[in-house]
C-alpha cells in the first residue's frame, strides 16, 4: 500500500546552509540547537531542562559548554548532561544555590537528546544520535 500523503505535501528535512560556525554562535535547525564546541558540530534538543528556554538561542562558552540564555545553566554538549545549575529562576537572575542543585539533580535524569550533525551537499543537516539518553521523545 502506498502512502497516502501527496509528495508535494510532505514537510522537506529542515537543513541549514554550510556556512563557516561563528565561534560561541548556536543556531535552530528544526527541534535542534546546533553550533561548534571545540572545533567540532553539535546537534541537542532545543529545550532547557530548567524552565524550557529555547537553547537555539544560547552561546557556547570557553570552556565548551552550551549556555541558556534565560538562567546560565550549562549543558555538555556530547553527552546531553546539565554540568552547571541555572543560575537564578522566574525573572530574577543570581545566587541559587540550593535551587540550583535541586535542579542538577532532577536534570542528571533528564539529559538534552545529542543528535549527529551531517554535512552535505552544501547543507546542515541533524540526525538523531542513540547514545543520547534523552527524554524518549524526538528532539525536544
Amino acid at each position: 500500500m502506498s502512502d497516502p500523503t501527496p509528495p508535494d505535501l510532505t514537510p522537506p528535512d529542515p537543513a541549514l546552509p554550510d556556512t563557516p560556525p561563528v565561534t560561541g554562535e548556536v543556531r535552530r535547525l528544526g527541534r535542534w540547537a546546533v553550533g561548534t564546541s571545540r572545533g567540532e558540530d553539535f546537534a541537542v534538543s532545543r529545550r532547557c531542562r530548567h524552565q524550557l528556554a529555547d537553547l537555539s538561542k544560547g552561546t557556547v562558552d570557553d570552556d565548551g559548554c552550551l549556555v541558556c540564555p534565560w538562567h546560565g545553566s550549562r549543558y555538555d554538549v556530547r553527552t546531553g548532561a546539565m554540568v552547571d545549575g541555572p543560575q537564578g529562576f522566574l525573572f530574577y537572575r543570581g545566587p541559587t544555590p540550593g535551587y540550583s542543585a535541586l535542579v542538577l539533580a532532577y536534570a542528571k535524569h533528564l539529559r538534552l537528546r545529542v543528535g549527529r550533525v551531517v554535512r552535505r551537499a552544501g547543507r546542515i543537516t541533524v540526525e538523531p544520535d542513540g547514545r543520547s539518553s534523552g527524554d524518549g521523545r524526538s528532539g525536544t
